[in-house]
């Protein structure tokens, strides 16, 4: 086969994985473009890349999914080839097949290979065709299956015939459920696939999912990069993946690579793809399906052999002999990979789309991350929750733990609810440590995990957690906008101050009885605090608190509560007496008597709400009076009229100045 060259690649894909592969572009001097809907406009892929294609507004089906936009853009931005990633048109053979009729290289497989292993059934019957082993399985109408239902070895699985990534898929424990299940299924495949066809196969109870990655050239030359364990998953969608697996023997290992090899030679497959096993209790293995394409969990399998997937991808397409023999193959260590997902463990793993108010990767060594976003954004309900993959590298499997315990830690992202605390659980849980697991895993421990992630927040000391929310409370202003007057933005405090703060539903009572440029000292709950301003930047806030040094990430959300992070967990923190329009100040006690209202403490009156002959109610903001940057509010005790105002906006008071009278 003659090589050919590519100088520009169009990747069809969003995300992470188009991010990831415009890396290696980068490194191979190979020009990059992007596409991208109109609510992609600043997605990290767009703006990373060299050139960038809009698809417009509209469904998946208009933009992501639409082949002839995918080829209009190629061919408009004068590419050569395109690398689908992986998910969308990863497993298209019409956009393959779009590719060859507009002359463009697609790096992946042939769209034979696409349509011989991307459809369950006939990559079935390509298995036992040449002898490798499968589950009990049965192809055919709905009607035909229900024929047979009472000889059926349940519990069995239905799958989506042209599906994958766990949708559509329903175990059936009794024929009594069968038919509402299948159509069921098909209904989803219908949705998903846009192909309603289901078949059954037999359900491996307790089983362990393994895959091979492999690589192909067009010279007959087929290599396994070894295999990956998957078996912790929720929703039938791997969230953890290791490489080497700890479950299989050495004998094993080197079977079920060698089968996913015999699989690859025998249909002539080309490129990167992934062969995929369920190994039940006594490590018997039975082919699950192909992957023609690269995987979501790739990074694994690259931080043990230290072989550039996407790059093999890229050699292989333009018809050059792969770079690497089976015999100079050989992986180092243990490598795990964390999927983290805008979603609520605690809620059915539910998607939880919104704003990221602060991100902050790790800075660990042996920790790596492929993520989607780079900073402050929106996380859309119209994709895949996915934001990162944190993929984390040790000697063996306890280090590499280690080191994912320590990423997870340092890997900052608020705002929403993600699944980055529950990883943490699951990956230091015993029976995970011991590897006692299997697909149910999560499904199993689900109320061991939830509990013991309350248990972790409830640990921490939740009177440092106020101590630095106050402090980032007075320091955010200061150090976003250097004050020309530091003694007016501080504030001239000589008296006692009480305040109150809340910490996911905890009141905590805060008396603050000195301060001084960057010092705060008081009492917080019970206990005396001291704490020292060391430097802010970029929502990371370094404090010395009771004389050890803190790192918090802080940040804002719409609601106007402050997050957080203090030890690797977020927290939702707000004065309770601190101006916020968008709570309910109708409880709230008056600071001072009916009548004769004054402040708290000395400071500057920021804000006045009322006026002369204004009717105020219980719980009326009526005025906002700050010092050191903390706003603290002047409140009505109940229904009165105001008689008098006796200061204005701007003006520095003590704690035995009126400021207002009511009647």
């Amino acid at each position: 086969m003659n090589s050919k060259k590519i100088n520009k690649v169009l990747i069809a894909n969003r995300g992470e994985i188009a991010v990831r592969v415009i890396k290696t572009l980068r490194r191979l001097h190979i020009a990059s473009v992007a596409v991208f809907a109109d609510n992609d406009a600043n997605a990290l892929h767009r703006r990373m890349a060299d050139e960038a294609c809009p698809l417009g507004s509209g469904t998946l089906k208009d933009t992501y999914l639409n082949v002839r936009k995918i080829i209009d853009a190629a061919l408009d931005a004068g590419a050569d080839a395109i690398h689908p990633g992986y998910g969308f048109l990863s497993e298209s053979p019409e956009l393959v097949e779009a590719c060859e009729a507009n002359n463009l290289i697609f790096i992946g497989p042939d769209a034979q290979s696409m349509r011989m292993m991307g459809n369950k059934i006939e990559a079935r019957k390509m298995a036992i065709q040449y002898g490798i082993p499968v589950t009990f399985g049965m192809m055919g109408g709905q009607d035909e299956i229900f024929q047979v239902a009472d000889t059926l070895p349940y519990p069995v699985l239905i799958k989506a015939a042209a599906g994958g990534g766990g949708k559509g898929m329903h175990i059936v424990w009794e024929k009594e459920n069968l038919k509402q299940e299948m159509e069921r299924a098909s209904r989803e495949a219908e949705k998903y696939f846009g192909d309603g066809t289901v078949f059954i196969e037999q359900y491996i109870e307790s089983p362990r999912h393994i895959e091979v990655q492999v690589l192909a050239d067009h010279f007959g030359n087929v290599i396994h990069l070894h295999e990956r364990e998957c078996t912790i998953q929720r929703r039938y969608q791997k969230i953890i993946e290791e490489s080497p697996s700890p479950t299989l023997t050495e004998e094993k290992r080197q079977q079920i690579c060698e089968t996913a090899v015999k699989l690859c030679k025998a249909i002539g497959y080309r490129n990167a793809g992934t062969v995929e096993f369920l190994v039940d209790k006594n490590l018997n293995f039975y082919f699950l399906e192909m992957n023609t394409r690269i995987q979501v969990e790739h990074p694994v399998t690259e931080m043990r052999t230290g072989i550039d997937i996407v790059e093999e991808q890229i050699r292989i397409a333009r018809g050059k002999e792969m770079g690497w023999t089976q015999e100079v193959i050989q992986p180092q260590g243990h490598a795990i990979e964390l999927r983290i997902y805008a979603e609520d463990p605690a809620n059915g793993f539910l998607p939880t789309p919104g704003k990221v108010t602060a991100y902050h990767e790790p800075q660990v060594r042996g920790a790596r991350v492929d993520s989607s976003i780079d900073g402050n954004c929106s996380i859309s309900e119209a994709y895949d929750p996915m934001i990162a993959k944190l993929s984390c590298h040790g000697k063996n499997r306890q280090s590499a733990i280690e080191t994912a315990l320590h990423a997870l830690k340092e890997f900052i992202i608020q705002g929403l609810t993600t699944n980055k605390a529950y990883l943490w659980e699951v990956i230091k849980n015993e029976d995970f440590i011991e590897n006692k697991i299997d697909t149910s895993f999560c499904a199993t421990h689900q109320e061991t995990l939830i509990q013991a992630l309350e248990e972790s927040r409830n640990a921490q000391n939740v009177n440092d957690i106020v101590v630095a929310f106050l402090m980032y409370d007075f320091c955010k202003k200061q150090v976003e906008q250097l004050p020309k007057n530091v003694w007016e933005e501080i504030g001239y405090w000589r008296y006692h101050m009480q305040l109150t703060v809340d910490v996911e539903g905890k009141k905590i009572p805060v008396s603050i009885n000195a301060a001084e440029a960057g010092k705060i000292m008081g009492t917080v709950g019970e206990m005396p605090f001291s704490v020292e301003f060391i430097q802010y930047q970029h929502n990371q806030l370094k404090i010395m608190l009771n004389g050890r040094t803190e790192i918090v990430y802080c940040s804002v959300n719409d609601e106007q509560r402050t997050i957080v992070n203090f030890h690797g967990l977020n927290f939702t923190c707000f004065r309770t007496d601190q101006l916020n329009d968008t709570m309910d100040y109708a409880c709230k006690e008056s600071v001072n008597d009916k009548s004769r209202l004054v402040s708290p403490m000395p400071g500057k009156v920021v804000k006045i709400n009322v006026k002369e002959g204004n009717e105020v109610n219980e719980g009326m903001i009526m005025m906002v009076v700050e010092a050191m940057k903390m706003e603290n509010n002047i409140v009505a005790a109940g229904k009165a009229k105001v008689k008098r105002v006796f200061v204005e906006e701007g003006q520095m008071v003590d704690n035995k100045m009126q400021l207002i009278e009511l009647e």
